[in-house]
């Protein structure tokens, strides 16, 4: 008996070390984007890692200690280009777990651990930033073979993305989803459109930190950025779609603090990393030039906000009928007229449904599409193909106590352009007549 009861306990002494892991793998998740990729590991506790790369062929190894290695690596889903698998390698013990990342080229590794924030749990963010990836395209015409002058250019930013899937409706339904599908449904309309040219800060399902999005947008030299979201609030019944413009000081409303807490969860889910390389100086500098320039940008956003208001509440009901202001990085840029749409409230059971639906998604999108077409349509931005078009057509009918002279200092031409463009043999006008005003 005696001997039984020794067996027994060298057994499980024996086994000790292999029951000892205490983490576990419960999923990989990748997210490719144009100049990065991001792995994901969630894990059931904070991960102990350590990690080091390799070449010939490019890999970078992620030890991670006291973790269970029992996930199955070989259907880890990855539409990128840049890794071509994740496996797993003999570990340094028997209850580490030893995670290869294989390359097609080389690339430079981030990693940082990231607590619980709902829908997910502890986990380890591997960003590997792509050296060779393709440079971003400028916008460019070539004169000699593009008929039109310059396009006016729209940014379309779908919100959300990648790690971070935005507000989560009732029926499980991600808002980074609904904000992609209408993103590319505003972007066809204004491909479509003559004069006019659409880019995007994202076209797939990755993440990209607010505070870069305008950035994005300035590279393209857009003249507009327009961020599409779905609203979301802690009960179910608010409902209706928004327009929000940039304020530089507190939001105004509930509702826009909610906003500005998001925006901060937002960054926490999807751009730790972003976080943690904030650097003050380069905040400050942001806030002086953002100063110089706001005024203006502001203002343009409200006027064209409101014709935004306009068009979607012959769509959709409107939470709001003016638009609103709220603190949000999205928003910041100086130089670009920036509006943030949010088309809906996903938290609500019955715009989450209609939010599904594809034909009231193409409604939203045709709104946001009409109204940025009305604004541009009466202020072009100078050099474009709609301002050349406006000066050529552009016309004055005379009224009282106008002359010839007061015309051409008011549209900036000379008196003999306005009377050859008139077939005018005299400098004598008639009250009532209508002129041709040339562009110079």
């Amino acid at each position: 008996m005696l001997r039984v009861i020794v067996s027994v306990l060298l057994l499980c002494w024996v086994s000790l070390p292999a029951q000892a892991a205490q983490n576990k793998i419960d999923g990989v998740r990748v997210w490719p984007s144009p100049d990065k990729t991001r792995v994901v590991l969630d894990l059931q506790q904070a991960p102990e890692f350590t990690y080091f790369t390799l070449e010939n062929p490019h890999r970078l190894v992620v030890d991670l200690a006291n973790t269970d290695d029992s996930l199955d690596l070989s259907n880890v889903e990855n539409d990128g280009d840049l890794i071509s698998r994740v496996r797993y390698s003999s570990p340094k013990n028997t209850r580490a777990s030893r995670v290869v990342v294989e390359l097609n080229r080389k690339a430079d590794p981030t990693l940082f651990a990231m607590t619980p924030t709902a829908p997910y749990g502890h986990r380890l963010v591997i960003d590997l930033n792509d050296i060779n990836a393709p440079q971003r395209s400028q916008v460019v015409i070539d004169e000699r073979n593009n008929h039109r002058d310059r396009d006016i250019i729209i940014a379309i930013d779908a919100g959300h993305g990648g790690e971070d899937p935005g507000s989560i409706g009732p029926a499980g339904t991600y808002e980074k989803h609904i904000t992609l599908s209408i993103a590319k449904k505003l972007e066809a309309r204004v491909n479509a459109e003559r004069g006019m040219r659409a880019v995007m800060t994202r076209k797939g399902d990755y993440y990209i930190s607010p505070n870069r999005r305008p950035e994005l947008a300035r590279q393209k030299k857009a003249d507009l950025l327009v961020s599409i979201h779905a609203d979301a609030f802690s009960q179910p019944e608010p409902r209706g779609g928004s327009v929000w413009v940039l304020s530089t000081g507190r939001a105004d409303t509930e509702l826009g603090r909610w906003m500005e807490k998001t925006e901060r969860h937002s960054e926490l889910l999807g751009g730790a990393a972003e976080v943690i390389t904030d650097k003050a100086s380069e905040r400050y500098l942001a806030e002086t030039i953002l100063g110089l320039s706001m005024d203006h940008s502001m203002a343009t956003s409200y006027d064209l906000g409101n014709k935004v208001v306009e068009e979607m509440k012959q769509v959709t009901s409107m939470h709001k009928r003016v638009p609103q202001a709220a603190s949000l990085a999205v928003l910041t840029s100086p130089d670009i007229p920036s509006i943030l749409v949010e088309v809906g409230f996903i938290s609500n059971p019955q715009e989450e449904k209609n939010l599904n639906w594809a034909k009231h998604r193409q409604r939203l999108a045709d709104s946001m599409f009409s109204a940025v077409k009305r604004y541009f349509k009466q202020i072009p931005p100078d050099g474009t193909l709609w301002a050349s078009e406006r000066d050529e057509n552009r016309t004055h009918r005379v009224r009282s106590g106008e002359s010839l002279s007061l015309l051409a200092q008011r549209y900036n031409v000379k008196v003999s352009s306005i009377k050859k463009a008139n077939n005018m043999t005299t400098d004598v006008v008639q009250i009532g007549q209508l002129l041709n005003i040339p562009s110079t």
